[in-house]
């Protein structure tokens, strides 16, 4: 009877048994180190420079990772090794790594998941497959739960492969196991590591210093959101895990840095979704002397080098959609896209006059609804689900942008855009509000909307007034949401495909 004939609490037994059989045989069943000299990937992509045809002379290696498969033929054996980079075929024989080594250790103790270190030389089979033959074997670790494993069933003279290890929300609580049995989600997260590289070189370049700023915030702000809690004990007061890093980095430009920015975590006490988690990533930058024309030049550049960087070229396919990120982008003033949409121009509309418009959109209103939660409420039903292609939307209501200067041409506006693309914001960026009496009363207005019982309205944050009182800048902010960038740019469905650990329900 095979392993996987056996139920996982008999599989697991038998593992146990074998671990202890490797130690009354003396092995080590957990060693401390392997010296790797190559992995899978760089093997198989240059095989010429490895295979001679007086394997005596042929360059060593030494590779290490999961056993994935195995064909056993008596006195020698095919296996699929499986490392960080891909998967090669080694060949091992009795006759080379010792009688007990082989016939003990390999055949009966070694199962599919252990860890195991091999040193040797490389060949190809008579089928023409780069392989290793193996003169030197190490168990690396013996794994004591066994890895799922695809069936594959026949039904009515068709075979059906079954994987077992699809299902989701597995997968995301036990990333660890999707990682070895699913390798190609590996390459979503180097492309995730490449696209905040290539972020970073580009605002590098252009001089600007990457800082830190804190997680514990004494008053959250810097966005509309509703905070996690958090209690300090030696000091006895209340901490908020930052909703945004937004007004740190404008105390540092107010103290003399020109262009600053932050990969930063932030935490939002909010409901989950595919485009939602409460932990997620952003990259906020602030420049000084900018307006938010510049940073929409910006912008659309540094995401058209990530999509060539990762693409080679500007168009990514997202689903049904091949979307290009070609510059330039368009920009399309908010109130003209919801017009468009709706037929209603909503531009200086008062309260009572918007809510019966949503009204008759069959949009829902309550009392703690204000002028600027209404018409994003009407953009994000009736506008931005259809934005595919890359484009700024800008110039939004003042009631929605607390912390943007007013717009320099038109009423009761403020120069802000959101770049929106596959039908979701992907950023977010001002000409900043830098006259402390108007952002006092912009945050006097939010604390008001916060009576009415809108928590997710700010908080007025009297050390940041402050320091706008000692002069900032000019100055353009920009925050970019890493999580939804890197579901565009991997074709990812959910958010929870694009990170290691999502948030989950309790087991």
């Amino acid at each position: 009877m095979s392993e996987h004939e056996l139920s996982i609490s008999e599989q697991e037994e038998l593992r146990r048994e074998k671990l202890q059989q490797l130690r009354d045989l003396g092995v080590n069943p957990y060693p401390y180190e392997f010296d790797v000299t190559h992995h899978s990937a760089e093997i198989k992509a240059n095989p010429d420079n490895y295979i001679t045809e007086d394997h005596s002379v042929s360059p060593k290696v030494a590779v290490a990772g999961r056993v994935m498969t195995r064909r056993i033929m008596g006195k020698a054996a095919f296996f699929n090794l499986q490392d960080a980079e891909g998967t090669i075929q080694v060949y091992i024989r009795r006759d080379d790594v010792g009688e007990e080594n082989y016939n003990t250790v390999f055949k009966k103790l070694v199962d599919l998941g252990d860890i195991v270190g091999i040193k040797g030389f490389v060949f190809r089979t008579q089928t023409g497959e780069v392989t290793i033959h193996a003169e030197y074997f190490e168990l690396l670790n013996k794994t004591l739960k066994p890895i799922p494993v695809a069936k594959e069933i026949e039904e009515n003279g068709v075979k059906k492969v079954f994987d077992a290890f699809a299902d989701k929300e597995l997968r995301y609580r036990m990333r660890y196991v999707d990682l070895i049995v699913n390798p190609q989600v590996r390459e979503t997260f180097r492309k995730r590591t490449k696209l905040v590289q290539v972020m970073r070189e580009h605002m590098n370049e252009l001089g600007f210093l990457e800082v830190e700023t804190p997680i514990l915030q004494p008053i959250y702000g810097g966005a509309s959101a509703r905070p996690f809690v958090t209690h300090h004990n030696a000091l006895d007061m209340k901490l908020y895990m930052r909703i945004a890093n937004e007004l740190y980095l404008k105390r540092l430009i107010v103290g003399g840095f020109d262009g600053v920015y932050e990969f930063s975590k932030d935490f939002r006490n909010e409901g989950m979704s595919r485009f939602h988690n409460p932990e997620f990533t952003q990259v906020e930058l602030y420049v000084a002397y900018k307006d938010y024309n510049w940073m929409m030049e910006f912008t659309e550049k540094m995401v058209e080098k990530v999509a060539i960087a990762l693409h080679g070229s500007t168009k990514v396919q997202v689903g049904e959609h091949e979307i290009n990120f070609q510059t330039p982008w368009p920009r399309i003033p908010m109130f003209e896209a919801i017009e468009k949409e709706t037929g209603h121009n909503l531009y200086g509309k008062s309260l009572d006059e918007l809510k019966t418009i949503a009204h008759e959109l069959k949009i829902h209103v309550d009392d703690t609804m204000g002028i600027g939660k209404i018409i994003d409420e009407i953009f994000g039903e009736y506008v931005e689900h259809k934005l595919i292609q890359p484009v700024f939307i800008t110039d939004y209501p003042i009631e929605m942008s607390p912390l943007a200067k007013k717009h320099r041409s038109k009423e009761g506006l403020v120069e802000r855009f959101e770049g929106i693309c596959n039908g979701k914001e992907i950023c977010n960026a001002f000409s900043e509000l830098n006259d402390p009496i108007d952002q006092r009363e912009r945050l006097e207005e939010q604390a008001s909307l916060r009576d009415m019982g809108d928590d997710e309205a700010m908080a007025v944050d009297e050390d940041f007034l402050r320091a706008l009182e000692y002069g900032m800048p000019p100055t353009a902010g920009l925050g970019i949401g890493i999580d939804r960038l890197t579901m565009i740019m991997t074709n990812s469905e959910s958010i929870r495909d694009v990170l290691f650990f999502p948030h989950m329900r309790p087991e």
